[in-house]
């Protein structure tokens, strides 16, 4: 728990003050905000800068002054990565049951990814929107791009956002739904799109963005393939709440003539370097600190596999009892016993942090091909996303993966027997045309859910969106009936519980403001 904070120690009261309350943060960023008017108009640097600073706080860790790392931990890592079973903490941090761990939802774990998001981030994307939307219509594509791909991430964690009308002077930050937050999303999509094409087909190869592009070195043609990658998340993600919406927008994505994300290369990630001025967050407080371990669930299924991208994504554990094994933590434990010698995530802190992968984009390829929504083959793109994923992480052996039977393994805890469970996913990579659309679904699913790893936010979306891969529920449940599952929202802050935003957003969430309430595209069924 190095270093660990539980309460953010800059928080801004209200939204309608948010424009305004970035003066700190600009201040400790002296490396990208200390130049002169003339030097931030050398290589485009006076819009540049703020999106240098978007693109390092979607997967978030920013230093203003309190340190870096910490900031990550709690907008991801003690919420998003533990609900969707991938990580777990080897500690209860002396916060007894009160904690994420065991569903009773803390507002220091659960507040920090809307705070540091619209106290930080967005008024850094609004700020490129600004400087770029009369005359350099390339960098306001790549804002906008951003700005979609940092806020479905808020969105899918809380519901109803600030979106359209954040920073409006004339009548405040006012916040959206979900449903009209996601309606947003496309039509930004469609506005970088169309921006970027326009400037492609003019300047041809031209990169005026690379100094300032820790994604996609400034490969405009790349943010292409990301922008309908992204567009095809988001349409697959309403694929039940909006079917019509879901295939115009699936159909939009797949027919333009940049395409998607196919090959292992085409991913978008935040470069980790000295050039972008950005570490890995994970590798600290997993190999540092010892606070991000292997999840029973993710145990269970890789192990149940014999799936080779476990060796990638975890260290093996050095405990007595399984030393060379992977060695998860279930959640909701007690913790009398110390399971710091089971596995840690692997991650250094120049490992690039990943948003989208081509894996992923052939599983939602899966997805709307079994939904009748396409002409691809739905068992072509299963196969694609497990071949494509296999590369990406450096693994060799897809044929006899994709033939095998195997399903979970059952869980054992030898250090305490209390929380061994049997297996719950009892699907195999072995695909079965034979079989029902759901199980099909399942099959994508779990296998996406492999795929997108480490991003939790991604993965625990799609447990709650489709109930896949199915993960071991908590040893204790401690929301006093709240979350019967799966956790499917955060809160929304206390930090804007005394203004007048807080009753909007809990009128637009149609719901209980608390972690059972699901959000506007998690209706409870698949077909």
């Amino acid at each position: 728990m190095k270093n660990m904070k539980y309460i953010p120690t800059i928080i801004a009261g209200s939204l309608l003050m948010l424009v305004s309350c970035t003066g700190s943060f600009e201040k400790y960023n002296t490396d990208e905000n200390g130049f002169t008017d003339d030097l931030q108009n050398i290589d485009y640097n006076k819009i540049g800068i703020p999106l240098k600073i978007a693109q390092k706080g979607i997967y978030f860790n920013y230093n203003w002054g309190d340190g870096q790392d910490w900031t990550w931990q709690t907008t991801q890592s003690l919420n998003a990565d533990i609900f969707s079973g991938y990580m777990a903490p080897n500690t209860d941090f002396k916060m007894a049951h009160n904690s994420n761990i065991y569903y009773n939802l803390n507002d220091g774990w659960s507040a920090p990814a809307w705070e540091y998001t619209y106290n930080y981030i967005l008024p850094q994307i609004k700020k490129a929107e600004e400087l770029t939307i009369e005359d350099y219509s390339d960098f306001y594509a790549v804002a906008k791009i951003l700005k979609v791909e940092l806020m479905h991430r808020i969105s899918d964690l809380y519901g109803p956002i600030v979106y359209t009308k954040f920073g409006d002077q004339k009548i405040g930050s006012k916040p959206d739904s979900q449903e009209a937050a996601y309606t947003e999303f496309f039509k930004d999509l469609d506005i970088a799109v169309d921006k970027l094409t326009a400037y492609i087909e003019a300047n041809s190869d031209a990169k005026p963005f690379a100094p300032h592009d820790f994604i996609m070195n400034g490969d405009y043609k790349k943010w292409m393939k990301f922008a309908n990658s992204l567009r095809l998340r988001l349409a697959v993600r309403i694929s039940i709440i909006n079917p019509t919406k879901a295939q115009e927008e699936i159909q939009k994505a797949l027919s333009n003539s940049f395409g998607v994300f196919e090959t292992a290369d085409d991913i978008a990630q935040v470069e980790a370097s000295a050039r972008s001025g950005y570490n890995n967050p994970l590798a600290t407080v997993s190999g540092g600190w010892g606070n991000a371990f292997m999840n029973a669930s993710i145990e269970s299924i890789l192990q149940g596999y014999n799936d080779p991208r476990i060796s990638k994504m975890f260290n093996a554990a050095t405990d007595s009892h399984f030393a060379g094994k992977y060695k998860g933590i279930r959640t909701g434990i007690d913790y009398p016993t110390d399971y710091s010698q089971f596995s840690r995530a692997y991650a250094t802190i120049e490992s690039p942090a990943i948003l989208m992968t081509a894996a992923e984009t052939w599983f939602l390829r899966a997805e709307a091909a079994l939904r009748g929504w396409s002409t691809d083959n739905v068992a072509n793109c299963y196969k694609q996303g497990v071949e494509v994923s296999f590369k990406q992480w450096g693994c060799s052996g897809t044929d006899t993966y994709l033939a095998s039977d195997a399903i979970a393994a059952n869980y054992t805890d030898l250090l305490n027997s209390a929380n061994n469970s049997n297996a719950v996913c009892l699907v195999s990579p072995k695909w079965n045309e034979s079989t029902t659309n759901e199980i099909k679904l399942e099959k994508i699913i779990t296998q996406k859910w492999i795929s997108c790893f480490p991003d939790g936010y991604e993965a625990w979306t799609e447990v709650r969106r489709t109930g896949y891969p199915k993960i071991f529920s908590p040893k204790t449940n401690a929301s006093n009936g709240i979350i019967t599952d799966v956790v499917r929202r955060l809160p929304f802050p206390i930090s804007i519980q005394s203004d007048g935003l807080y009753n909007e957003v809990k009128i637009l969430l149609n719901g209980t403001d608390n972690g059972g309430t699901r959000l506007w595209w998690d209706t409870g069924r698949n077909f």
